[in-house]
């Protein structure tokens, strides 16, 4: 049986493609390489032809697309037989909705809040203006509802085998109420000319007892359902629904009418900017937010899963984006409970439960229990920032500079990027957050004069102003969510110029929830508003941060990374130290990840891009020569550069990060131009999603494909690939050093699929591309010869090699990692700066790992892989055996020959 912490885990991106079956036939290689778990991508019922399963329209059922219910028999059978366990990634935040697949959001749309599935959804039925009954916005037209209605894209249509009506925009599905069934029948059986068939009066017959009363209920609603079924009457109905053709000048009207008197309100896409009224994910209009803290919601979502924790076909669960639940920490408590119940009492060694969760670089896990960790993006950003040497950022910011002419600040890059999201894509929700604290000083006679706009004004510099992704704030608050809002609100009053700074105690009680306890104020008012708050400023931060200002600033994209500060200096190798022993408290087991599905470039493309920081004067005339050399595919465009020299900085680092040892062929060309493509849209000043310039994404393409064009530009790709072998040497070292901090650091290591081998993938969806698993399957049966891998280091087998090497180890000294201890160790003054040393102590076991950084000096460069590297640490090592080279080691020096890494045990 799977151990319950796992040794690692292999994180699987499943598709129709690649389903249960194909998953079942890589189980024998992943029990090879040495994993324990296989940590798979959402496998519950989604969208049809998802790429990522995280559009799920159905908790309660297995993806066919994947294989259904008998391809997960077949993995579930391979992986028991295997002994590995399976860690599914739960979506308990939202569900896909829109289009025909999900019966609960169908049924919301056709009953409004008469159906029991609304509670289970977030929507503000109340939040339409001008409109007397409530209702959800539904901003899923291609253009102006008027245009969209009379030329006809909207179409009422009858559904013989369900005896149903539905309004469709093309894919779309817009049930109508039960109780305008007799309106319309009674329309189209005039439309028809048939009152007097017999096919009519059955027809007239069925709908006249729902004449003048608002019924059928809902229980009464399928009975009348089947009976028109049965009636048999299609033609007829089809014929006479020529009356609600909109492209007619009787018809527009009807359908209109019709439309209006439903529980929904058709509407242009860009509408949702301003006026949607259900939480989404992010700006998403067809991922809807789920209320799970709605305890009947919570038991409907959970039926599937709860199944297959109760049968040991699953042993763990990935939380997919904590953050936007109203309450993260009463969501969690649920779910252990609930876990608690159904597994069965023989069954004692626990169940891994980690959490989507983005720690800022100094913020600590939330109060959750019963959590084993997060996903590891905190860990990811460690190790590339020890690695970092950090020398070499001050003269990369001049390079940056003096390149693209940008002088602002990474934090302003960050406000300035919030202030456009708050008013584009989040500019709806921010409006809802803005009424309600309205509302809420409207209600006590000591506020009632703060009006809506300045009450706005003060909202906007405090979500401006907050530096993590949300609090957690419930009918209590912690101190740790005390402090940091006190001094938000400490920093906007201060440099606040307006004539009423009294307001931020205000706004400072609402947003704690003290104001709840405060006579005269509506308590539900104010806590709503502190948990609604919470669930809107980590969208804002995702979209600010990663989605915005990662694509503006570029010093060194390396840093650009989720979760990570990419104006954040390296770490000393004792901040590093540190940080690590606290995670050793706060959540010993969560992942390390150096890669996931959501990072912003491949694992080792990053450790490329991040040894520019050791040959910064040689990227300085390297990229300053490239500039001259690409200047001609530039064009002046009312006097702005196209690309943007900005654009273009960026598009070299990314070059630098993945250039293949060969060359780029037609298909690299095309996965850069995507990138590109994607990150100017994310960035928002050139062009973006929702007001795309495609004269300027032309102009960056065509760019992109004149500078790797070997006709066109032969001296920069002779000049560049020069360059990204040195990098590429580098990064090499950096990676190995990462794999090795990976595996040895206290925590889970995380491999996403592919990276047994050089990871050069840019961001979604280029790091989602099909994996060649028959190739590292040959792989296999390869030796650790680490001279011969080190002189072949390109083709990656030096990687896996290591890979395996050390999860071997880990498999054999599973108690050791699993509950070992951490300590950093001192290195002699020489070597203080080109290695980290540290021991994992757990009762007579001991392990030593030193590896190196810095690899500039002993490589000349990143021109020739470094020979004779030593590191001395600051105590003797008589004893110990090192584990990769098999050799016995004394003294106190550690010979990294062939690789930078040296694992020494003493047991």
């Amino acid at each position: 049986m799977a151990a319950p912490v796992p040794i690692a885990t292999y994180r699987l991106q499943l598709t129709r493609q690649f389903g249960f079956h194909d998953a079942a036939a890589l189980v024998p290689y992943l029990k090879e390489i040495g994993v324990s778990h296989l940590y798979a991508s959402p496998f519950l019922a989604a969208r049809p032809g998802s790429t990522h399963g995280y559009d799920i329209v159905d908790h309660n059922r297995l993806n066919d697309e994947l294989g259904g219910e008998a391809g997960f028999a077949a993995l579930s059978a391979a992986l028991r037989d295997a002994d590995i366990g399976l860690i599914l990634d739960f979506v308990p935040n939202h569900m896909g909705i829109g289009y025909s697949d999900n019966a609960w959001w169908l049924d919301v749309l056709e009953w409004g809040q008469k159906s029991p599935h609304a509670a289970s959804f977030d929507i503000d039925w109340d939040g339409l203006p001008y409109r007397h009954k409530p209702g959800v916005l539904l901003p899923i037209l291609g253009r102006p509802y008027g245009d969209a209605l009379r030329s006809g894209d909207i179409a009422l249509k009858f559904d013989a085998a369900a005896g149903s009506f539905a309004a469709w925009y093309f894919e779309h599905k817009l049930p109508i109420n039960p109780q305008r069934y007799a309106e319309i029948v009674r329309t189209v059986v005039t439309a028809a000319g048939a009152e007097a068939t017999e096919e009519g009066r059955k027809l007239l017959a069925i709908v006249e007892p729902y004449r003048t009363s608002p019924t059928p209920s809902y229980r009464e609603a399928p009975a009348l359902k089947a009976t028109l079924a049965e009636a048999d009457c299609a033609a007829l109905i089809d014929r006479g629904l020529a009356a609600y053709d909109a492209r007619t000048e009787t018809g527009w009207p009807l359908l209109h009418r019709l439309l209006e008197r439903q529980a929904y309100h058709l509407a242009y896409w860009r509408v949702a900017f301003s006026a949607i009224n259900y939480r989404r994910f992010f700006d998403i209009n067809d991922l809807a937010g789920l209320r799970p803290e709605h305890a009947a919601t919570f038991a409907a979502m959970h039926h599937l899963v709860a199944r297959l924790i109760a049968d040991g076909a699953l042993q763990g669960l990935r939380l997919d984006h904590i953050d936007g639940l109203r309450d993260p920490v009463q969501y969690v408590r649920r779910l252990r409970d609930l876990i608690r119940r159904v597994r069965p009492r023989t069954r004692r060694d626990g169940f891994y439960l980690v959490v989507e969760k983005i720690l800022g670089p100094e913020e600590s896990m939330p109060p959750f229990s019963g959590i084993d960790g997060t996903t590891g993006y905190e860990r990811l950003n460690l190790i590339s920032r020890a690695l970092l040497d950090d020398r070499g950022l001050a003269p990369l910011d001049s390079v940056w500079r003096d390149f693209s002419g940008e002088g602002t600040a990474f934090a302003d890059t960050v406000r300035e990027a919030k202030a456009r999201v708050l008013d584009t894509m989040l500019a709806s929700e921010f409006t809802v957050l803005a009424r309600a604290l309205g509302r809420i000083a409207a209600g006590h006679f000591s506020t009632r004069d703060y009006t809506v706009g300045r009450l706005q004004a003060a909202l906007r510099a405090y979500v401006i102003e907050f530096p993590v992704y949300r609090t957690y704030v419930t009918g209590r608050i912690n101190d740790a969510d005390r402090a940091l809002i006190d001094d938000v609100i400490a920093r906007i009053r201060a440099a606040w110029g307006g004539p009423d700074p009294e307001i931020f105690e205000f706004l400072d009680g609402c947003v704690t929830g003290d104001l709840a306890r405060n006579r005269g104020y509506s308590a539900p008012r104010v806590r709503n508003f502190a948990m609604k708050l919470q669930q809107f400023t980590g969208p804002l931060m995702a979209k600010s941060l990663e989605d915005t200002a990662f694509y503006r600033y570029h010093r060194l994209i390396a840093l650009n990374e989720v979760g990570g500060e990419p104006a954040s200096p390296g770490l000393s190798v004792e901040q590093f130290h540190q940080e690590q022993a606290r995670l050793l408290r706060e959540q010993r087991h969560g992942l390390v990840a150096t890669a996931t599905h959501d990072t912003k470039r491949g694992e080792d493309a990053r450790m490329r891009i991040l040894a520019l920081a050791e040959i910064p004067e040689d990227w300085r005339a390297a990229v300053l020569t490239w500039k001259a050399l690409n200047e001609r595919f530039t064009y002046n465009v009312n006097g702005g550069r196209w690309p943007s020299a900005a654009h273009e900085y960026m598009l070299y680092q990314t070059l630098i990060g993945s250039w293949p040892a060969g060359g780029p062929d037609d298909g690299f060309v095309e996965r850069v131009a995507a990138y590109a493509w994607k990150a100017a849209r994310e960035g928002k000043q050139q062009t973006s999603w929702t007001n795309p310039n495609e004269a300027y994404e032309q102009a960056l393409q065509q760019f992109v494909e004149a500078i790797l064009d070997p006709t066109r530009s032969a001296e920069f790709i002779g000049s560049l690939s020069q360059f990204a072998q040195r990098a590429a040497l580098l990064g090499a070292l950096n990676s190995l050093s990462q794999i090795a901090l990976k595996l040895t650091l206290p925590g889970v290591p995380d491999f996403y699929q592919s990276t047994e081998l050089w990871d050069l993938s840019m961001v979604d969806p280029d790091n989602r591309r099909p994996v060649d698993f028959a190739h590292r399957r040959k792989l296999l049966a390869g030796e650790a010869d680490w001279p011969e891998l080190a002189r072949n280091w390109p083709d990656g087998r030096v990687k896996f090699a290591l890979i395996r090497t050390l999860l071997a180890l880990r498999q054999r000294h599973a108690a050791l990692f699993r509950g070992g201890g951490y300590t950093g160790l001192p290195l002699a003054a020489a070597h203080e700066s080109s290695a980290i040393a540290f021991a994992r102590d757990h009762r007579r076991e001991r392990l030593v790992v030193v590896v190196g950084r810095h690899f500039a000096q002993a490589t000349q460069g990143g021109r020739q892989w470094p020979e004779g590297f030593q590191v001395a640490l600051g105590e003797p090592l008589d004893g110990y055996r090192d584990v990769l080279r098999d050799r016995a080691v004394s003294g106190s020096t550690v010979h990294l020959d062939d690789l930078p890494v040296g694992i020494l045990l003493r047991s």
